[in-house]
């Protein structure tokens, strides 16, 4: 069989890979070695304030550039994307592939210089309790642009299908976030570290930011009085350093609760891995990743009751009422009293609501959309899972200048 040339494919929209916390870097990271290994050639243009010290300009087969960008919340992105465009006209890629909406509004920029878009939407970040009235309506703009100029596109939820369906008019791809097979060992060095002891604590995996609502995790947690238990949060400031600083407040006379800051992906598998109860009490989600980790690796789960947390299908009483620390309180007591048997049941039905969230299936449906945009053929296999399918629907009218 002739084998087709390898697409370029170059992706903006993300602070960087690998070990860049986030849940579009970890999507990213997860995504593009595998495009790459499906016939691909793939450059992701990272923020150099962000970048790991060591970080190698290439890995896993995806070359990664570093364009310098001011760490400025409300304006790194924007002017990152900015010069990423620039960049991308110049290297001429078959794929300009940009994620989020803030980084939409470089969209139409991107077709005056002829470049084929694709856009993902990883969720309606102007809803975030962090951005303020003119920054949401920035953010709104930038997710109409997208919308209106990009090529093709693809959502990772039901409720981003009904939005672009909605109130867009246009046709995009259902492709959801995944979760990857837990590594094999089962070290317990990060547990020594903080002193946990398996089973026994409480971790939530999120940026220190309002929208996660970690204050509402410590006034549950603190309430439930579990005799021996910690709670463990998970990530650090990242755009809010003023909730940061008022979460380690709450924290700072009480040994029961722990702040690690970020930690690595092995490191957090761990954590995961040996937790009594993971939780997830925010007011927004794309489709959480962290979620998704804890259930593949059999860890009770508790989470808002948000769209993107009922996309899990998770049994009913894994869920609260955003703000609602007293439901999540008893909600705490009940999974921290499951005996063994109850906690291998359990563990069962979360893992196998997993099986929707395949990596390898997600990749290959990304490649369609990308060999279709690129207009070469499709070699890749039909979708493997009912989650990754596409939406059907009328699509937008084709603005004035635009390639039909």
């Amino acid at each position: 069989m002739k084998e087709h040339r390898r697409i370029s494919v170059m992706a903006l929209g993300l602070r960087g890979i690998p070990n860049v916390p986030g849940g579009v870097e970890v999507h990213a990271s997860e995504l593009y070695p595998r495009l790459q290994a499906l016939g691909a050639n793939v450059v992701v243009m990272g923020r150099t304030p962000y970048r790991p010290a060591g970080s190698p300009v290439q890995w896993r087969g995806v070359s990664v550039r570093w364009i310098s960008s001011p760490r400025l919340q409300g304006v790194e992105a924007l002017v990152h994307t900015f010069l990423g465009v620039l960049y991308a006209g110049m290297r001429r890629p078959d794929v300009l592939h940009i994620h989020a909406v803030g980084p939409w509004l470089l969209v139409p920029l991107a077709k005056l210089l002829g470049l084929r878009v694709l856009v993902t939407h990883h969720g309606e970040d102007y809803l975030r309790e962090k951005w303020n009235g003119p920054a949401r309506a920035v953010l709104r703009l930038g997710e109409s642009l997208g919308m209106r100029f990009a090529d093709d596109c693809i959502v990772i939820s039901n409720a981003l299908l009904e939005l672009a369906r909605v109130k867009y008019h246009r046709q995009a791809t259902l492709i959801p976030n995944g979760v990857g097979e837990p590594a094999p060992h089962e070290s317990r060095l990060v547990l020594e570290r903080y002193g946990l002891t398996p089973r026994r604590y409480v971790i939530q995996v999120s940026r220190l930011v309002p929208e996660k609502r970690q204050l509402d995790l410590i006034t549950a947690f603190k309430a439930a009085g579990l005799p021996g238990w910690k709670l463990l949060l998970v990530g650090g400031a990242q755009g809010s350093q003023r909730y940061a600083d008022l979460v380690r407040e709450h924290i700072a006379a009480d040994d029961s609760i722990l702040n690690t800051g970020f930690l690595s992906a092995p490191e957090v598998q761990e954590l995961l891995r040996h937790a009594g109860i993971f939780a997830l009490p925010s007011s927004h989600e794309g489709l959480p990743i962290s979620l998704l980790e804890a259930m593949k690796l059999g860890t009770p789960v508790l989470a808002s009751d948000i769209a993107a947390n009922r996309e899990m299908r998770l049994d009913e009483d894994c869920y609260f009422r955003v703000g609602d620390t007293d439901t999540l309180c008893q909600r705490l007591r009940e999974l921290a009293s499951l005996d063994e048997n109850e906690r291998r049941l359990l563990a069962e039905r979360l893992t196998g609501l997993c099986a929707r969230y395949d990596w390898d299936a997600i990749a290959e449906s990304t490649m369609k959309v990308v060999e279709r945009l690129a207009g070469l053929p499709e070699p890749v296999p039909s979708y493997r899972t009912s989650a990754v399918r596409s939406a059907h629907v009328r699509p937008s009218p084709v603005p004035p200048g635009r390639p039909q």
